[in-house]
């Protein structure tokens, strides 16, 4: 196992970890309208939980301009509220300042129901055993210490037909990462068609982005659906200026849910109205 340099603790509750966390909700929450059981694969879970007065979450401050300003936020789309809701409900002792913030693991805990499964990658093993230990005692849930793309081949097609994947790999090497995450998507698509694929992607140079979109459009993923959020412009070298997830097959009616909510998360994001939002449907080329 090769070790990574990446850790999401630095970079917990900012403004891409909303982006990823309302979008997933949103596809949780729908996918659970419907009575039969549903599979959940996280390929890239992390721990499950993160402290958010802990060392890491203080020295870069990503938190506090991430869900600190959703909280203070005067008014937001019904989505955004329940979101705030579920979050509350991990640390009730501080719910008005919200200190404890949920990796999607423990995030599809709070909406999964007991007919539900979920597999949970990771591949630090430290990591992975936090995530084991937030999740003990839970059947509906397995943590699995294995390569995320690996676990693609190795756990699909599930004995479900309906449910979800979720890839979200660190991108330490971005323009690689992405052309990997989107071969990856649409070879497991082919292995399970009834399912629902999505992947978090970070926005630094719009290059990169499109090359990521092509290869999805070229290699034949079906029904792609993008959604962005910026907090900063396109063109500006400061890191990491915005963040985008793509979904394929994604539920009914997603699309509008998220339009509905994203410009009104943006602009507690980024006060000064610098950024973008962006829902909408990548065509498919033969």
């Amino acid at each position: 196992m090769r070790a990574m340099n990446y850790r999401h603790a630095f970079h917990a509750g900012n403004f891409a970890d909303i982006l990823k966390h309302l979008a997933l909700l949103a596809a949780l929450e729908a996918l659970t309208r419907k009575d039969s059981a549903l599979f959940f694969l996280d390929t890239h879970a992390g721990r499950g939980r993160y402290d958010l007065r802990c060392r890491e979450a203080l020295k870069t401050g990503e938190a506090a301009a991430g869900i600190g300003r959703l909280v203070a936020a005067a008014s937001l789309p019904p989505l955004a509220q329940r979101f705030l809701t579920l979050l509350r409900g991990f640390d009730p002792a501080n719910a008005d300042d919200i200190v404890t913030y949920p990796g999607s693991p423990l995030l599809a805990a709070a909406v999964m129901r007991p007919q539900d499964r979920a597999a949970l990658c990771e591949l630090e093993r430290e990591e992975a055993e936090a995530l084991r230990s937030e999740l003990r005692g839970d059947r509906r849930f397995g943590v699995h210490c294995r390569d995320g793309y690996e676990a693609l081949g190795g756990l699909l097609p599930p004995r479900e037909k309906r449910g979800l994947v979720l890839v979200d790999p660190p991108y330490e090497e971005q323009e690689k990462e992405l052309l990997k995450v989107a071969d990856a998507l649409v070879a497991a698509q082919q292995l399970w068609p009834t399912g629902v694929f999505t992947a978090w992607y970070p926005i630094k140079l719009p290059g990169a982005t499109r090359r990521f979109h092509e290869r999805l459009r070229t290699a034949g993923a079906s029904k792609v659906l993008v959604a962005e959020l910026c907090v900063h412009a396109d063109d500006t070298r400061i890191g990491l200026n915005g963040s985008g997830m793509v979904f394929l097959n994604p539920p009914w009616q997603l699309d509008e849910v998220l339009a509905a909510t994203l410009p009104a998360v943006q602009r507690a994001m980024q006060p000064s109205g610098e950024g973008r939002t962006r829902v909408d449907w990548l065509e498919r080329k033969s």
